[in-house]
């Protein structure tokens, strides 16, 4: 089972030609309203890939707050352990340009008021995986990552949006998640220089845990308990990539819960992603497991 602690948001996206200038007003396209927050989506990527998953976060009293669950309800994800708090589910505000490149402004609403202790309630087993991301507290998400140590389950902590996080934190992950962007961040305050590929390797070791970086359209690459992999991506013409890295992230994510091997799962994680690229909005772009298995079959072929 993976247990997924972190966000849940109202998706507001409009599609641009091209992002405003500061001080500068633009016309887009008519506003998409769509479920999303990395914590739910990535709960449902795993769940849309056969993971058993129980999702931990907090909706609003709005109107946005049932809209907000629909999928992650519908698609069978455990929501026992949702809280409602007072105020407004997390909105993001989300513009996509005629690449398919987007640019977000996060509100918190809900997210804010996201507790570890939720998790207690939770009947877990040893090899079970917890997944937390970036846009709740990181002292609850610290919280949350001592809990699944103390019961053997595996800490996977994708750090996005990218932040200082503290050496404590990072001893109780076992596989960090990053973008280039993020991995250069990280990098950076650990004094590492060079390719993805060396920085992926130093972290590694450096931080004794494993560590994978999403590339976009180059794929991705994992240091992982000593194992190197690589997968070279999957081209597609990009209609929103919004939601791309949470589909890898869960995809990714419930590989490893079934057991699979790392250069499986990887894999995995970026045919997701690229099918997450081909429809607009979050969660309404997260592909299920037949789509996955048979972009990874048409791979095959070539």
């Amino acid at each position: 089972m993976i247990v997924v602690f972190g966000s849940v948001n109202i998706d507001l996206i409009s599609k641009v030609e091209r992002f405003p200038h500061p001080g500068e007003t633009i016309t887009g396209a008519d506003h998409v309203v769509a479920a999303g927050g990395k914590g739910a989506n990535q709960a449902l990527a795993a769940r849309r890939m056969g993971a058993e998953v129980a999702f931990v976060g907090a909706a609003g009293t709005d109107n946005f707050a049932d809209l907000a669950l629909a999928h992650l309800h519908a698609d069978g994800v455990h929501l026992d352990h949702v809280a409602t708090a007072d105020g407004v589910t997390g909105t993001a505000f989300i513009t996509v340009d005629a690449n398919g490149e987007n640019q977000i402004v996060l509100s918190p609403g809900a997210n804010a008021q996201v507790k570890a202790a939720a998790l207690d309630e939770i009947v877990t087993a040893a090899g079970d995986s917890l997944l937390v991301q970036g846009e709740v507290s990181m002292g609850e998400t610290e919280k949350a990552l001592a809990w699944a140590k103390g019961r053997g389950m595996t800490g996977i902590f994708n750090l996005a949006p990218a932040r200082p996080v503290s050496t404590k934190l990072l001893s109780l992950v076992d596989i960090l998640i990053v973008n280039e962007e993020e991995l250069r961040q990280v990098a950076e305050r650990s004094g590492l220089h060079g390719g993805a590929s060396d920085v992926v390797e130093k972290l590694a070791s450096d931080l004794g845990l494993g560590v994978v970086v999403t590339l976009g359209a180059q794929g991705a690459l994992a240091h992982v308990d000593g194992q190197m992999a690589r997968c070279p991506g999957f081209p597609v013409d990009p209609v929103d990539t919004t939601g791309a890295g949470d589909a890898f992230v869960g995809a990714f994510a419930a590989a490893l819960d079934a057991g699979l091997r790392l250069e499986i799962a990887i894999r995995q994680g970026c045919a997701a992603g690229a099918l997450a690229c081909l429809k607009q909005g979050a969660q309404p772009s997260l592909p299920r497991r037949d789509d996955v298995e048979a972009l990874l079959e048409e791979r095959r072929q070539v």
